[in-house]
């Protein structure tokens, strides 16, 4: 399907603006994108991370589905029957907080539209901007199957939901009950462990006098000193002999007056503070089990929003927990309990989408079981048939894994998959109905039922798509021909919210592993290494980047910029720098196809007889070699290897040197016209290709001109270049590299001795090894105009520097042997030249001689640090070499020492 112009037809510039967006219309239209189920005899599938239709993509969606195009592109090319699958999230709490901003700038909350309402100005807000993800992800290339496209609240997707809440609980893997969670009060609601980001922060740690009810007092530390309001007990170990006379006893609570009791409890450590410690059931995790195995009360302090609550005394109700804190600090004080409060860096959960701190809260939620459905995917972990991309991120799996703990999936939100579960209302009753279909009435008293308030975590749908996207629980053709999938690239701040539980989910629905390779790609960061992000005003809008460089910039650029599991920097005040490399590439293959497509041959073909000219055996001999580094690259994926030696290929082997070794054949008539013609329309085909999942479009664009790509004809569908090996020839490589050495050497000597470029000279070539010989014997005259050459003579090494001595001229001895000598006379001014060479030759012995004089000096041995003292030693070598190329640049150009 390429481009329909004659070869002779390219525009004297690229311009991607006027070219991208046509061809990807033109590739989706043609279906080139669409995976058939009943077709699928080789499937390679990928689902795509689903962004959250809260904003639109950022650059590093951008570096993800990149990554992904590449290699869906490649597999695509290679005969697999691909399968990308598109879709958004509806991601819970991120757009219930967009939304519910909108409308406090209406002074209004989701409490005043009331449950209904909201959800629908919610479905109003993803109808307006989910379809602005999908554009965006087509503006870049991705070359999804958008027939598709899927949300986490689909009517299907809803439905894998509800079967598997349903399928668990009847299993006893979900439950409700409870205990200590994360709470945050700016989105009043439950989060997983996940979701509590832990962050250091600068408190402080306060030491607090209780009095003991019989007499004399203890000391107990904490940095939520507000919470003490809710202490229930206070306990030691059982091992510590200092408090072991005080189990059984009372003390008092400073401000409130409660009777606590002393426990011993095996989790206290006796060497942290003062050995003992406060317990407060409802906002701390251990103290929680604490009272559990003591029967301590529990008592929850706080509102929904973080304020203080009816449970504590009425001079605090009502506060917020940080003025709570400050009032209670002041007031132990003031009663003299107070004993110190000291500086103390600790770590602190943050909400994940507000960056609110937490709060450990007792409630009743929702939970998974995770310590059985995580045993498959560690096994499936250990015995490698689950794969990390790069290794470390394996470790890092298998460690939470080993110590998951269980699952919080209850949220009090309104925007989400509603829970499955109906209460009965009637008062003797207590029947609950978890249920695939919604209940009319009670089945054990017929009374009424209400549905749950809460919603399900949106991981909970998002753990599911791998199969639920494919029409799960349905056993449908697309099921049966697409899962398992095969690549799951993703971030890696995401590997516990949803790599791991799909692996779960795969395991515990499907019966195996739902992908076998993980690629956890870098994130992108601006030029001060800070996570690109809107607050920051660092990010970059991929489609800023599109609109001004073009989108095979902008995937190059990316590409190529991050090795597998690092992270990218890009200079968000400097994008011409980030980017004009990707785009001058693009630029550079067009202006190469530009010379090379008038010469272009209709009869190139891999199984037709193949010049054996030298420049010709050589280029196939490169391109069989990229075609294996390339392959090994992706298949490794290692892309950003791919990206590079793709590069340098096609601008090095192909522009700089084919190209310019070929103008004279190609310039001409006949059989070496046609040689070179047809080499060079093999050897684009074949670079075309390769760069192809990298760099769709411009790729595409030139192929489509070649004379022998037919109307129908695209990369997008391959075929994926394979060469024979007896392409590689290693003779050809060899004479190629020695001319390279030769021309190369040439160049740098005139460029150091100041040759203008314009100007011609002649060369001697001192014994030249047999290799170099045999090139010069076929490419002399490219060797010639390439180095600017104005003739080439052969000449015997002699046995003393005589000929040096003759010839005032530049040398240089050649890697693979002999010496090339340019004279000089008569070109430059060798007068001058000597002069300006002297004043260097005695500006090097100075500073020699005194950095000799430093490293003699005791004193400076016995007083400067040691990596001063091996800077100098360090310059006193680089000196001493200087000194000897000036002396030897002297004795070419005719001057004595």
């Amino acid at each position: 399907m390429g481009d329909s112009q004659p070869a002779t037809e390219l525009s004297s510039r690229y311009d991607p603006a006027g070219l991208e967006g046509p061809m990807y219309e033109r590739w989706v239209d043609a279906g080139l994108f669409h995976a058939a189920p009943e077709d699928a005899e080789r499937p390679y599938v990928i689902v795509i991370p689903p962004p959250n239709v809260t904003a639109a993509l950022h650059m590093g969606h951008g570096l993800n589905n990149t990554l992904q195009d590449v290699l869906i592109r490649r597999r695509r090319m290679q005969g697999y029957d691909v399968l990308w699958v598109p879709g958004t999230d509806h991601a819970g709490i991120a757009t219930q907080n967009v939304v519910e901003r909108q409308l406090r700038g209406r002074n209004l909350t989701r409490f005043d539209l009331g449950r209904e309402a909201f959800v629908d100005r919610v479905w109003e807000w993803v109808e307006e901007y989910g379809g602005r993800i999908i554009d965006q992800l087509r503006t870049i290339g991705c070359s999804c199957d958008w027939q598709r496209t899927r949300f986490t609240l689909d009517e299907g997707l809803s439905n894998a939901v509800r079967e598997v809440f349903v399928r668990l609980y009847e299993k006893d893997l979900v439950y409700r009950g409870r205990y200590i969670i994360n709470w945050c009060p700016r989105c009043r609601t439950a989060l997983s462990n996940e979701e509590a980001e832990h962050r250091d922060l600068d408190g402080k740690l306060f030491r607090i006098k209780y009095p003991l009810v019989a007499g004399g007092h203890v000391e107990v530390a904490t940095t939520r000193p507000e919470t003490m309001l809710g202490d229930t007990g206070l306990a030691v170990s059982p091992d510590d002999d200092r408090y072991c006379e005080l189990v059984g006893r009372e003390a008092e609570l400073p401000l409130v007056g409660r009777r606590l009791p002393i426990v011993a409890d095996d989790h206290v450590d006796p060497g942290f503070g003062s050995g003992v410690v406060k317990v407060t059931p409802a906002h701390d995790p251990n103290d929680f089990e604490i009272g559990r195995r003591h029967g301590l009360e529990a008592v929850d302090v706080m509102t929904d929003s973080g304020a203080m609550n009816d449970a504590v005394p009425e001079a605090y109700r009502g506060l917020d927990r940080f003025e709570a804190r400050e009032r209670v600090v002041a007031d132990l004080d003031a009663g003299g309990w107070l004993v110190s409060a000291e500086d103390h860096p600790h770590a602190v959960g943050r909400c994940y989408r507000c960056d609110t701190i937490v709060e450990p809260r007792l409630s009743l939620q929702w939970f998974v079981r995770m310590k059985p459905l995580a045993a498959p995917g560690l096994a499936a972990y250990e015995s490698g048939d689950l794969r990390f991309h790069p290794p470390r991120y394996g470790r890092v799996y298998r460690n939470w894994m080993e110590n998951i703990r269980d699952w919080c999936i209850s949220r009090q939100l309104w925007w989400g998959h509603r829970i499955p579960v109906w209460y009965c209302e009637a008062p003797d009753c207590g029947e609950m109905v978890v249920a695939m279909e919604d209940p009319d009435d009670c089945p054990a008293c017929g009374g009424d039922v209400r549905q749950d308030e809460d919603v399900l975590d949106t991981w909970f749908s998002s753990w599911l798509w791998p199969f639920s996207t494919l029409g799960w629980p349905e056993r449908t053709e697309d099921l049966r021909a697409f899962y398992p999938t095969a690549t799951l690239v993703t971030a890696p701040e995401i590997l516990f919210f949803w790599v791991a539980r799909m692996i779960m989910a795969g395991f515990e629905f499907m019966g195996e592993l739902p992908f076998s390779d993980v690629l956890l790609n870098g994130t992108v960061r601006d030029h001060l290494g800070r996570r690109m992000s809107k607050s920051l005003g660092n990010g970059i809008d991929p489609l800023e980047i599109v609109e001004s460089y073009g989108a095979d910039a902008m995937r190059f650029t990316l590409v190529r910029g991050s090795p597998l599991g690092t992270d990218i920097q890009l200079d968000y005040e400097n994008l011409e720098a980030a980017f004009r490399p990707g785009r001058n590439f693009a630029n550079k293959m067009w202006n190469a196809a530009r010379f090379a497509l008038p010469h272009a041959r209709a009869d190139a073909s891999e199984g037709g007889s193949l010049s054996m000219a030298l420049a010709d055996r050589w280029i196939r001999s490169r391109l069989a070699r990229l075609a294996r580094e390339m392959d090994a690259a992706y298949e490794g994926f290692r892309l950003h290897e791919a990206a590079e030696i793709g590069h340098a290929f096609v601008w090095g082997d192909f522009c700089d040197w084919y190209l310019e070794l070929s103008k004279r054949r190609l310039g001409g008539e006949g059989e070496k016209a046609g040689d070179a013609g047809r080499t060079m329309t093999l050897v684009m085909r074949g670079w075309l290709s390769l760069l192809h999942p990298i760099m769709p479009f411009v790729t595409e664009a030139i192929a489509g001109r070649l004379p022998d790509a037919a109307a129908t004809d695209s990369l997008v569908t391959g075929p994926w270049p394979r060469y024979p090996d007896d392409w590689i020839d290693s003779e050809a490589d060899e004479a190629i590299e020695a001319l390279q050495e030769f021309i190369g050497t040439v160049r740098a000597l005139r460029a150091e001795y100041g040759v203008a470029q314009g100007v011609r000279v002649p060369v001697r070539l001192t014994d030249p090894s047999p290799t170099l010989e045999r090139s010069l014997a076929e490419e002399e005259g490219s060797a010639a105009r390439l180095a600017g050459l104005s003739s080439i003579a052969r000449v015997a090494r002699v046995s003393t520097d005589t000929e040096t001595a003759v010839v005032a001229g530049a040398h240089a001895v050649l890697r693979t042997g002999g010496e090339v000598i340019i004279p000089l006379e008569g070109v430059i001014d060798l007068t001058t030249e000597r002069r300006r060479i002297g004043k260097e030759m005695e500006r090097a012995v100075d500073l020699l001689a005194r950095t000799r004089r430093k490293l003699e000096n005791r004193g400076f041995l016995d007083n400067a640090p040691p990596e001063v003292i091996e800077r100098e030693r360090e310059k006193l070598v680089s000196l001493g070499d200087q000194r000897s190329r000036l002396e030897e640049k002297l004795r070419s150009l005719g001057s004595a020492l």
